[in-house]
């Protein structure tokens, strides 16, 4: 579903990520791991085309149409759909007019009512988007805005990320059911591209494959589990060491 080859990214002139590859088959949900600054943001933004980031060499291929140049809402309509770490506020703008108008926009199939009340939104569909919401309400109102939108590609930018164990709880389960990670994978329709820092949301939801992004690239691909634990033990640093050991030979 989405390929990722040879990709150099730029951001205001400093090279940012230095020939990532990657791989999402349909119905695979991955992981993307990493410390701060390794390219985890500067790689998500690459996939959804914001101008910001610049491709300056390789190439991004989504269901097997090359969007390395395409703008934004094409990329949208062609189904990728970005669940943000910090979102706007949207004064003036109830949630469930947007969810609406995101519910038209892709075909108007999505129930509203139902999946507001899966992730404990439904209380908030007459509030302003994302004003006076705790960290957990923000969460949740993204993994909603997603599954209205319904896309053949979720990303989920650290949804794990300053959340409590209960709304940790209920947003796996969500993205659990959008990606029906309880199906056979062969019955599966749509993928996911998880980013976390610390893998707190893989203790609730079973990923097919893990990755981890050091200084721009993927140092190391593999089972979820392993590399988690790998990390637990020794840290990013036990990344950096197999990333400096591949490097120089």
């Amino acid at each position: 579903m989405l390929e990722i080859s040879d990709l150099w990214v730029e951001v205001a002139g400093k090279p940012v990520l230095k020939g990532v590859n990657l791989k999402i088959d349909y119905g695979e949900v991955h992981v993307l791991l990493g410390p701060n600054g390794s390219g985890k943001t500067t790689l998500i933004n690459a996939i959804i085309g914001d101008p910001r980031f610049k491709v300056i060499r390789g190439s991004i291929r989504f269901k097997g149409i090359d969007i390395t140049n395409m703008p934004i809402n094409e990329r949208v309509k062609l189904g990728i759909g970005i669940g943000f770490q910090m979102p706007p506020k949207i004064r003036g703008v109830k949630l469930g007019d947007l969810l609406r108008e995101i519910s038209l926009r892709f075909g108007g199939k999505s129930n509203i009512d139902e999946l507001a009340k899966s992730l404990n939104m439904h209380e908030f569909l007459d509030r302003e988007v994302n004003v006076g919401f705790s960290g957990g309400e923000l969460k949740r109102c993204e993994v909603l805005q997603v599954l209205v939108q319904s896309p053949d590609l979720a990303i989920f930018d650290e949804p794990d990320s300053g959340v409590d164990v209960e709304n940790l709880s209920l947003l796996a389960k969500a993205i659990n059911d959008f990606c029906g990670l309880s199906d056979k994978p062969i019955m599966r329709k749509r993928s996911a591209l998880i980013i976390t820092h610390l893998g707190y949301i893989l203790n609730y939801i079973k990923a097919d494959r893990a990755h981890v992004i050091m200084d721009g690239v993927v140092a190391c691909s593999g089972r979820p589990d392993e590399i988690i634990e790998n990390i637990k033990n020794h840290g990013f640093e036990g990344c950096y060491r197999c990333l400096r050991e591949r490097v120089n030979g």
